[in-house]
């Protein structure tokens, strides 16, 4: 097991450290007890003990014991001393209350590794199972339940400090706002939250957009945080927060756009998910397919569609170049029939079980054979307007059949449903317009892996933009049959004329 990737050990360098306790002093002065909870070699205490000398106790805890074994050499003479200690086995509420009188400080750099990350490598040093985020059914079995361990760390020596206490921490920026976000939302408020921004790949080797976190145990109703462009930079450069019950990362931009925030009675959906490209998608060319294998491959046509990837639709290209293997029209539908109706393609699936039998994903477990997500009524609607959700460019574009048949997205694309040319026209008009582009802007963070996500793009308001637009009376005329149902769909033809396609 590589231990490194196991404790997502970056250990700082003492020059960032001391930089790091010199903001710190200059934000909350000398503290009388320094407290680093995952101490690694100690470089912090080595910068503590240097700037402060014996006026302040600083204790270390550390899981590695030969850390912890050269931590203590490199601290000898200096007062300060590390111990051997399991993160999520620590009483973290007794140890930070040691020092009841005077300021206590709580700094470090807490392991940089996600939870599936660990669990790929069968490693222990996990949290105890539990919903801190407060997931709900899919959400908590999909990739938003990944989360980074220092995010559980840094949440639980939060709720452990005392008011008298204040917090330094090295971490990615987006696990600094998942963990304030977490508080501003069960607290109501933390106390002179800001980011300072740190180089990670000079400091660390590593190309991810990271800071030292600040805040202070005292109560406080602020739900917003100040951004610095580095650990020198006292002037913020932006402020972030929760406003309206929502994360925004520019808060003035918001709320001037905060008119166009809100609902519509549209429904966003994600495109198709099957964890399989090289057996389930095909490349198109002179009307034959062939699979990422390499192979070319004979299907009849009923189960087989146009697929647009993000790639494509972040760059504005919407005549497909590839298809893709839809095994159902509804998740949950038995795949049995497929045996019957085509049994090239059946032959197909049989002859790539091993591949869709393994994937991973829990979603799944205990579903009919070759089942597919993000696969519904609505992934057959006829036009779509459709983002990546890779890209920061907002770019909407109208996605029309193709050879009459409705165009699949993939799983990292976001689409509306629409019955007609007229209505996705409107729709994506609205979309692109520059209130729609303001407010997004101020929905992204621009670290974000995923910039774009279902939850930010249902907080756009197409009626409030259609409004200003001056087409309410023409969008309230085609929302009013907005979302596709069983019930309320319109025939549209689904399927190609006899013949394979090859």
């Amino acid at each position: 097991m590589n231990a490194r990737r196991e404790f997502g050990d970056f250990q700082t360098p003492l020059p960032l450290a001391e930089e790091v306790v010199a903001l710190l002093d200059s934000l909350s002065g000398a503290p009388d007890f320094v407290v680093e909870p995952t101490a690694g070699l100690g470089s912090f205490l080595q910068a503590a003990c240097k700037r402060w000398g014996r006026a302040c106790i600083c204790r270390g805890y550390e899981i590695d014991k030969e850390y912890v074994r050269r931590a203590n050499a490199s601290l000898a003479g200096s007062g300060a001393a590390v111990e051997r200690q399991d993160f999520f086995r620590a009483d973290w509420k007794r140890i930070l209350a040691t020092h009841a009188v005077g300021r206590t400080l709580i700094l470090g750099n807490p392991p940089w590794v996600t939870n599936a990350e660990l669990g790929a490598l069968g490693s222990a040093n996990l949290p105890p199972k539990s919903n801190f985020q407060g997931l709900r059914g899919f959400d908590a079995r999909t990739g938003k339940s990944n989360f980074d361990i220092a995010e559980c760390m840094l949440i639980r020596l939060i709720e452990t400090m005392p008011g008298h206490a204040s917090l330094g921490m090295l971490c990615k920026s987006a696990t600094a706002r998942r963990v304030l976000c977490h508080f501003w939302k069960t607290r109501g408020g933390v106390c002179d939250a800001s980011l300072y921004s740190i180089d990670a790949k000079a400091h660390f080797g590593v190309s991810v957009e990271s800071c030292l976190l600040f805040l202070r145990g005292a109560a406080s109703s602020s739900t917003t945080a100040t951004v610095h462009a580095g650990l020198r930079c006292r002037d913020a450069v932006g402020e972030f927060g929760l406003v309206d019950g929502q994360l925004v990362s520019d808060v003035s931009a918001y709320l001037a756009s905060r008119d166009f925030s809100g609902s519509s009675p549209y429904i966003w959906r994600s495109g198709v998910k099957h964890d399989a490209s090289r057996v389930m998608e095909f490349t198109l060319a002179n009307g034959c397919l062939r699979n990422g294998l390499g192979g070319t491959v004979v299907l009849e046509p009923d189960y087989v569609y146009p697929l647009l990837k993000s790639s494509d639709v972040g760059n504005g290209r919407v005549e497909p170049r590839r298809a893709v293997l839809v095994t159902q029209k509804n998740i949950g539908d038995a795949t049995e029939p497929i045996r019957d109706k085509a049994p090239k393609t059946w032959q197909y699936l049989e002859a790539h079980a091993a591949a869709l039998d393994g994937r991973s994903s829990s979603v799944y477990r205990n579903r009919p054979r070759y089942s597919m997500f993000g696969v519904g009524v609505y992934s057959f609607a006829p036009w779509k307007v459709a983002i990546s959700g890779m890209y920061k460019s907002f770019r909407f574009v109208v996605v029309p059949p193709a050879s009459g048949r409705p165009v699949m997205l993939d799983d990292t694309c976001y689409f509306i449903p629409c019955r007609g040319r007229e209505e996705a026209r409107l729709i994506c008009d609205l979309l692109n317009s520059d209130a729609a582009t303001t407010l997004l802007r101020t929905l992204v963070f621009e670290d974000a892996k995923r910039p774009v996500t279902t939850d930010v793009l249902r907080r756009i308001s197409l009626p409030a933009l259609a409004g200003k637009e001056g087409r309410l009376r023409e969008f309230a005329h085609l929302a009013a049959y907005a979302e596709l149902t069983e019930a309320k769909q319109p025939q549209m033809s689904l399927f190609m004329g006899k013949g394979d396609l090859c």
